[in-house]
């Protein structure tokens, strides 16, 4: 079983939600969040930088009323 160094997003605070990001040997990213650790998303450096690209640039818009 591989382990993670998981990191708490710095947006994060205290709080009992939290973001978690890792990276793997071979260079991709992984999001989890902290109430629920064994769903996981995994991604590339570049299909990640396209999606903050298309977040910052409003071709991808966030649903602010969206709750989980």
């Amino acid at each position: 079983m591989t382990t993670h160094n998981w990191q708490k997003s710095s947006f994060s605070a205290d709080a009992a939600n939290c973001l978690n990001v890792a990276t793997t040997a071979g260079g991709g990213t992984l999001f989890r969040e902290s109430d629920d650790p064994d769903t996981v998303l995994a991604t590339t450096p570049t299909r990640l930088a396209a999606l903050l690209a298309g977040v910052k640039s409003g071709a991808i818009p966030l649903n602010s009323s969206h709750t989980a």
